[in-house]
């Protein structure tokens, strides 16, 4: 061999090497992912990205799911890990840390875990602790991820698939809460006979996690409500003046956000506890022209449905002895929550005694409308003045003829004023000037007060929408809050909650009936061509070299 010859042997080797270096260092510096899935599980959404861009120091994440995990949640613990690995791709492997916890001892304090109850192959049994949360960790701040989904009358795979599809939303949701630099504001207004700081007690804790909460009344000028997101108007008992109108409404076309909780009744719960009856009359807080100029109704009537919740009734003709039996209170729906609506979506159903209808009715061109809450296929409407007796507890069911009664609802988009060709009132203090038609803005109507009212019960709130009677919780707490968080979100990510993925579930009984032959298919058949292949070669390699 002469030198030439060694000199390129050795150009080639070196040559060898170097691709096979680059190529190890492109196979792990490079990561190519394609999202095979018809709901493209595995993609993260536009405004996650542009979120995620935003960052200027890297992640830390800690999955405290971990342990003696049956299939159901190390499907969850998998699904966790591979979106924040989605998650650390979108942002270049910022995220500096992904780990599970193992040991129980590193829990932080006040975690509430969750305990499993299942069966042993051997018939026993077994119980297991949990704590299904992560931590997301930026800039020396902690947020708290809340990884399972528990809604009530859901099977386990159900849940944990809703889990699945919120756990996007719960990383955007605690991301965002960490990014922000400066708290917004959000006010309860006063004035009109809302109710107490002690009647949304346990919603204003709730919604305190995200913004600084105010409360005050509007006075005469213009522009007071510039500086709060959003305006909660929690169940008032008493008229509104034009000049309270007309600065809620400049407040809306300045894009301004409300959320009315307003009653198309009034009655007197105190006076139906103490004798089982109470009359039930229209209740006009003087907004009707407003909303109704906005594009709702609210309808001076009372909703009842078959799916609702019992309450105690002393069915005994001896007052010495009495015996309580729960009956069903039909004034107390259990309201469903649409599936379409980032807002409750997954949620469980919402509780509301005494609640009244609502209808779309003209209003602007281009609104979009979006029902929240409505009653079951076996509802019907009270036309008021009426009263309700706790006496008279069953109904004839066909009287029930009525089906999804609409009781709460969002709106989006431009809407017109009150005043568009009406004077302000003689003595508003003008700050701004008077606007015809508004910017961009979202508004949520709630025909029930009792959606976001708290109980007391020895000396402490109960959690919003818990039955005592039932000892269940209802999704009103998750329903005012996510009906705020999408009032006050303007990049898009609530829609995050809107991300469906298929439960794709194993049919037991067709799984029984074809198990013969999915075990011919699966093993024998397998065996099969394997021996013909065998064979065949045998028979090809014989006749080629047998001569």
């Amino acid at each position: 061999m002469g030198y030439r010859q060694k000199v390129m042997k050795i150009w080639k080797g070196i040559a060898i090497v170097s691709v096979l270096v680059l190529t190890n260092v492109l196979v792990h510096r490079v990561v190519v992912r394609w999202d095979m899935t018809d709901e493209r599980r595995y993609s993260i959404a536009p405004t996650t990205q542009a979120l995620l861009q935003e960052l200027d120091a890297p992640l830390e994440v800690t999955i405290l799911l971990d342990g003696e995990l049956n299939a159901g949640f190390v499907r969850l613990q998998r699904a966790t890990i591979e979106l924040v690995e989605e998650l650390d791709a979108v942002m270049r492997n910022r995220v500096s840390d992904i780990r599970c916890l193992v040991s129980a001892e590193n829990i932080p304090q006040g975690l509430s875990p969750t305990v499993i109850h299942e069966r042993t192959h051997k018939g026993q049994t077994a119980q297991t602790t949990i704590y299904p949360y992560a931590l997301v960790h930026y800039k020396g701040k902690t947020a708290l991820v809340e990884l399972l989904r528990n809604n009530r009358g859901l099977s386990g795979e159900e849940n944990l698939n809703h889990s699945i599809e919120n756990l996007e939303f719960a990383f955007v949701e605690a991301i965002h809460t960490l990014m922000r630099n400066e708290v917004e504001k959000i006010a309860f207004l006063e004035g009109h006979g809302e109710l107490s700081e002690r009647e949304v007690y346990d919603i204003s804790q709730a919604l305190s996690r995200y913004y600084q909460i105010d409360r005050g009344t509007l006075g005469n000028e213009t522009g007071v409500l510039d500086e709060y997101r959003a305006v909660i108007i929690a169940d008032p008992q008493l008229p509104f003046s034009e000049t309270d109108k007309y600065i809620l409404d400049q407040y809306l076309m300045q894009g301004g956000r409300i959320l009315w909780v307003v009653n198309g009744v009034r009655f007197s719960s105190d006076y139906l506890s103490e004798s089982g009856l109470t009359p039930v009359i229209p209740l006009d807080v003087n907004i009707k022209d407003m909303l109704f100029r906005y594009g709702i109704r609210i309808n001076a009537s009372l909703v009842q449905d078959l799916q609702c919740l019992p309450v105690p009734v002393d069915v005994s003709d001896d007052p010495q002895q009495p015996n309580w039996q729960p009956m069903p209170w039909t004034y107390a729906p259990l309201l469903l929550t649409s599936q379409q609506s980032a807002i409750t979506r997954n949620l469980m159903q919402v509780s509301a005694t005494m609640s009244s209808s609502i209808d779309f009715v003209g209003g602007d061109d281009g609104i979009q409308k979006e029902v929240l809450l409505a009653t079951s296929s076996a509802s019907r409407v009270t036309n008021t003045p009426a009263e309700v007796d706790l006496s008279i507890m069953t109904d004839e069911a066909d009287a029930f003829r009525y089906a999804y009664i609409p009781v709460a609802a969002s709106m989006e988009g431009c809407f017109s004023s009150l005043y568009a060709h009406l004077l302000p009132p003689e003595n508003i203090v003008m700050h701004t000037p008077q606007m015809k038609r508004s910017q961009p803005t979202k508004q949520v109507v709630v025909a029930a007060g009792s959606v976001i009212r708290n109980e007391w019960q020895h000396g402490e709130p109960l959690p919003l929408g818990y039955d005592r009677y039932t000892r269940t919780q209802f999704g009103n707490r998750d329903f005012i809050v996510n009906a705020v968080l999408y009032l006050t979100d303007d990049t898009g990510w609530m829609s995050l909650r809107q991300k469906e993925l298929t439960l794709r579930l194993l049919n037991d009984q067709r799984a029984r009936e074809q198990r013969i032959a999915a075990q011919v298919v699966s093993v024998v058949l397998p065996l099969m061509l394997l021996t013909i292949v065998g064979v065949t070669v045998v028979m090809v390699r014989k006749r080629r070299y047998t001569k």
